[in-house]
């Protein structure tokens, strides 16, 4: 598996900004969980993250990436180094240039075209840098915001793939929405 490249300065498109995350995320990431209750259930998890788990995934990024197995990157605005959000690069399939993104939003920042800024950077970087061919976001059906705004990013919407995961012991229907290098051009 390649390695995925080390994202050295930040990625900006004036507005917001991705860069590798990092140990003082951590109190931004649990006021989050704390100002919207269903963060984590929107992420797939039983329980918001402790502390101890959000230092843990920190100290694996370096590993992963280098591994070629999954990237996050921290939301922030130009300027500030607040935790304003996350974007995830994960199941990837080298033999295939593709992989998985997730994305979440910090709850004040909501409505205002991050996600849908953060997605379009994120993806570019992922083409340009790793090569990568074609880019899934799978969000349940119910999830109107993640839709909307991977539809504003370019993302083309594929269909309902039934009774596909797991979450909470019981099986869900998810959304599967693509983004090829051109969709980024449009």
């Amino acid at each position: 598996m390649p390695a995925i490249p080390d994202l050295s300065d930040r990625l900006s498109d004036g507005v917001v900004e991705l860069r590798a995350i990092s140990d003082w995320d951590i109190p931004e990431i649990l006021i989050a969980h704390q100002d919207d209750p269903r963060l984590h259930l929107e992420l797939g998890l039983d329980r918001p993250p402790s502390g101890a788990q959000l230092g843990a995934e920190v100290e694996r990024a370096g590993a992963e990436r280098a591994a070629g197995t999954r990237v996050a990157l921290t939301i922030v605005e130009p300027g500030d180094d607040d935790c304003r959000g996350r974007f995830d690069a994960h199941n990837f399939r080298w033999e295939h240039a593709r992989a998985e993104l997730g994305i979440w939003v910090a709850p004040g920042l909501r409505g205002r075209g991050v996600a849908r800024r953060a997605l379009r950077l994120g993806a570019g970087w992922l083409f340009d840098a790793c090569g990568l061919e074609r880019l899934a976001l799978l969000t349940e059906p119910e999830n109107q915001a993640m839709r909307r705004a991977a539809l504003a990013a370019g993302f083309v919407e594929e269909g309902i793939l039934r009774s596909y995961g797991r979450e909470r012991g019981r099986r869900i229907d998810l959304v599967s929405l693509s983004l090829l290098p051109s969709d980024l051009a449009r």
